[in-house]
């Protein structure tokens, strides 16, 4: 069972490592909460990201992400779920008056959970991302290496992790460059805003996304 070979793993992290660089809606959505919150509200987006994604290999595993690929209707309802949703955040970090963070204060559980819940929802509301997996993971079966569900789970399972080793980095350096800046009342409440800009304009996109 999961017998591969070399060049199996090789070409299969090598496309997993580019993928996991290449800039995407949840690396905006984490660097956004990073220069915003700092330290903890990157984690914090990070870790819901990873769990929505997560869920999105379950569903690959399972074959509930090929409801996405084959319903025009399914499709158009996680969509536009997921960019109301986003919309929401926006306008919400928009009407806000620097109230995310200022250095050197301490962050409230409940916002780091928010923030988290709002990662994971993020994610899981992204219909491109169960098509993606749905179409990547695919490729890397073997037959005769293992049930299916295992195999997508196994490889999905890895770039998650694969993540995980790129993304901390990125947040703490995120926090480093920015952490001067919260140190300002009406620089927080700009940031607010261009954190809201953000959402707002993912919303967007996400809602122009075609199948």
């Amino acid at each position: 069972m999961f017998d591969y070979s070399l060049l199996h793993w090789t070409t299969f992290f090598t496309a997993a490592l580019l993928l996991n660089l290449s800039p995407g809606p949840d690396f905006a959505f984490i660097l956004a909460q990073t220069a915003a919150g700092g330290r903890k509200a990157g984690f914090a987006a990070m870790f819901g990201i990873w769990t929505g994604a997560f869920g999105h290999v379950l569903m690959a595993a399972a074959g509930l992400s090929a409801i996405l690929a084959a319903s025009a209707v399914a499709f158009s309802i996680v969509k536009w779920a997921g960019a109301a949703y986003l919309i929401w955040l926006g306008i919400q970090a928009l009407r806000s008056k620097g109230s995310v963070l200022l250095a050197g204060k301490a962050m409230d559980e409940r916002k780091v959970l928010a923030i988290y819940r709002q990662g994971v929802i993020v994610s899981l509301l992204n219909p491109k991302v169960g098509m993606f997996f749905l179409a990547f993971l695919p490729q890397f079966v073997v037959p005769g290496a293992g049930p299916v569900g295992a195999q997508l789970f196994l490889h999905g399972f890895l770039v998650v992790l694969i993540a995980a080793c790129i993304e901390p980095p990125l947040v703490l350096v995120g926090e480093r460059l920015t952490s001067h800046l919260r140190q300002s009342p009406r620089l927080a409440m700009w940031m607010d805003r261009g954190l809201g800009a953000i959402f707002v304009g993912l919303g967007l996109r996400l809602a122009m996304q075609q199948r």
